[in-house]
């Protein structure tokens, strides 16, 4: 199953506050004025690498373990579907048009299906999901981030 949880690691920054870096999504460097705002930064800078590398058509990497120090961070949930969709269709080798057609839908559907800037219905994207011989699976965690 995969888990988009990511290891952050929150620096002192010499003006103060954070500053965020994920050794997984390089491109995900933030800052928060203290810890809570640091995490909910990342969590905002993976939504942006995550949209930005499906738009593109890059893969998701998978995160690694967490090292001493650092805290672990997930994009938004809506994104997080959006990214098991978009992963389960490179799996399946299953194009947006492919997928649309065995959705009954048009192909724009589809792309707003992936689109994290786009609010689309859970249901859908379970539905989309399951058609790709997946299941859309959600849990529920305690917030201890460490």
């Amino acid at each position: 199953m995969n888990r988009f949880e990511y290891p952050v690691l929150l620096a002192p920054a010499e003006e103060g506050g954070f500053v965020v870096t994920c050794r997984d999504l390089p491109e995900v460097i933030t800052q928060g004025e203290n810890v809570t705002d640091a995490l909910a930064e990342a969590a905002d800078a993976m939504d942006e690498a995550f949209a930005a590398r499906m738009q593109v058509d890059e893969s998701l990497p998978l995160p690694s373990s967490p090292c001493e120090g650092e805290y672990l961070v997930s994009p938004p949930a809506e994104t997080v579907a959006k990214a098991a969709l978009y992963i389960a269709m490179r799996e399946a080798g299953v194009t947006k048009v492919e997928l649309a057609k065995r959705l009954g839908v048009d192909e724009k559907e589809v792309r707003r299906m992936l689109d994290p800037r786009h609010g689309t219905k859970l249901p859908r994207i379970a539905q989309a999901v399951c058609l790709l011989g997946k299941r859309l699976v959600i849990g529920l965690e305690g917030t201890n981030n460490r």
